[in-house]
């Protein structure tokens, strides 16, 4: 094991590496499908960049150079929902393609037909999946989503495909709740979930005692609002597009995993779903608020320790769940060290024991801190065959695809057209910071009049501009000399004003 984990960590503390996964040879091969393959093995997906892009074949291949890496942008200002602006660049050579991937949409949630269903059961990657869902008398939603990709673009592509579709199919049982709701609560049975009246206006924790001769149990009406219902449906969502690409990786060559960011706007809100490092924030009045944070290996650190320590097993006797400053090393056996574990945020000592001395199974630190030497996020679709790297060692076990939703009352404002939600892959917010985005925003808007239909693009292109910085003989470097993003970046910069009204 230690070979095999000085291999890994080498890759990891040196070179060119993914920002979400080691330079691991093949770590998402499993040696059972490829002795014993159940189905035909399929052609990757062709890459392709989104398609509201209109790409000619020769910009495809252009903005395909990692030397030039060309700033590619919205053709027609006003081409995506709401005027959004939208840019992106490939990154500087750690992958062939860009591995990011993005979706705007209009989707209306109503009765599903066939060809919707055949869909999520089975992709069909060539169909306009624009067309699919009905429109009709039904919940509708504005959706924006970004795909991180990471060993591969297969899994980003067939989530930017597919998973507002699943975001649809969940909504659509909650058509007619979420149609005749308000801001009150709903009174839901807790046996079947089905919505009751609640006509004296009393609360719906109401506890009632049962027959003297049954069994003692409490019948309990919980408050449920409209708003947590949605909710449950991006959590179900993310968890049902993941599933699909469990069962069709190997039919249809979903490469590696992705991260996923989506903003939904639903009745007067903004939900916004986070698995993953990529964010969003949104500026109003010149602030920022933060609509999303970080998944890495260091900010989930006592989730996974929680997990390897009532799962041991996953860890196949080679990790320590226990975190210490550093590296132990053979003569520091019996002595007293820092450590903590899942249930601690601080620092104590205990003595080191031979357990201890096993590879800590989160290591390193900021951008290069990896979940058993292996990948640096935490959140997120596919991996689904990622093993540490020369092992039987599953990782997926420690991955989680459940987002984090944060919700935005947009309806409760009043914004101005300077104010925006920007969402962009790490790629972004690896060399910038929240208030330096809304500076950069701000001054794009000063130098561009309200009435400057491309305002939000030509700001999406600055963003994309300036982190990607300007190619000094062999590096990208930032005005202010410091290293650029060599990762892929893909910002959306989305209008408020007019909206949720």
């Amino acid at each position: 094991m230690i070979s095999r984990v000085k291999a890994a960590v080498t890759g990891l503390l040196g070179g060119s590496l993914s920002s979400k996964q080691s330079a691991l040879p093949a770590p998402c091969t499993p040696e059972k499908e490829k002795e014993t393959p159940s189905l035909p093995i399929a052609k990757p997906q062709p890459p392709c960049r989104p398609p509201f892009l209109k790409l000619s074949p020769e910009e495809f291949q252009k903005s395909g150079d990692h030397n030039a890496r060309t700033v590619l942008t919205l053709q027609t200002p006003g081409e995506l929902h709401w005027g959004a602006g939208y840019a992106e660049v490939i990154n500087a050579g750690k992958s062939q393609h860009n591995e990011d991937q993005a979706c705007c949409q209009f989707v209306i949630a109503d009765d599903i037909d066939e060809k919707y269903n055949n869909l999520l059961g089975d992709q069909n990657l060539n169909t306009n999946l624009q067309s699919v869902c009905k429109v009709c008398d039904g919940v509708s939603f504005y959706y924006w989503a970004l795909f991180d990709g990471h060993a591969g673009y297969g899994c980003a592509l067939s989530a930017s495909r597919l998973l507002h579709l699943h975001i649809c199919d969940q909504l659509r049982d909650l058509v007619h709740i979420l149609q005749q709701s308000t801001a009150a609560p709903l009174c839901l049975d807790p046996n079947t979930g089905t919505r009751t009246e609640n006509i004296s206006g009393a609360s719906c924790h109401e506890i009632t005692e049962p027959p003297m001769e049954t069994a003692v149990r409490f019948h309990v009406e919980k408050q449920v609002f409209p708003e947590s219902l949605v909710i449950g449906a991006l959590e179900n969502a993310f968890i049902q597009m993941d599933k699909q690409i469990e069962r069709e990786r190997i039919s249809h060559s979903i490469e590696g995993g992705c991260c996923a960011l989506v903003t939904v706007y639903l009745m007067g809100k903004l939900y916004v779903a986070n698995a993953g490092d990529s964010r969003a924030i949104i500026i109003r009045q010149g602030k920022t608020i933060e609509m999303s944070h970080e998944f890495t290996p260091e900010t989930e650190r006592q989730r996974l320790q929680l997990l390897a320590s009532l799962k041991p097993e996953l860890l196949g006797n080679e990790f320590t769940c226990l975190e210490f400053p550093r590296r132990i090393q053979q003569k520091e056996l019996k002595k007293r060290m820092l450590y903590r574990d899942h249930t601690m945020t601080g620092w104590a000592y205990k003595t080191i024991e031979e357990d201890d001395m096993k590879f800590p199974l989160i290591y390193g630190e900021g951008k290069k801190a990896r979940v058993m030497a292996t990948i640096g996020v935490t959140r997120g679709f596919g991996d689904h065959d990622l093993k540490v790297y020369n092992s039987d060692i599953y990782i997926k076990p420690f991955l989680s695809c459940s987002p984090e939703v944060k919700v935005y009352d947009l309806a409760a404002w009043d914004h101005n057209a300077d104010d925006v939600m920007v969402m962009g892959t790490d790629g972004l917010w690896d060399v910038i910071t929240d208030r330096e985005v809304a500076d950069i925003i701000h001054r794009v808007f000063a130098s561009h009049g309200t009435d400057q239909p491309n305002r939000y693009n030509l700001a999406a292109q600055e963003l994309v501009l300036r982190t990607r910085g300007v190619r000094k003989e062999s590096s990208w470097r930032l005005p202010t000399g410091k290293l650029a993003s060599l990762d892929d970046i893909s910002v959306f910069v989305i209008p408020l004003a007019g909206h949720g009204r």
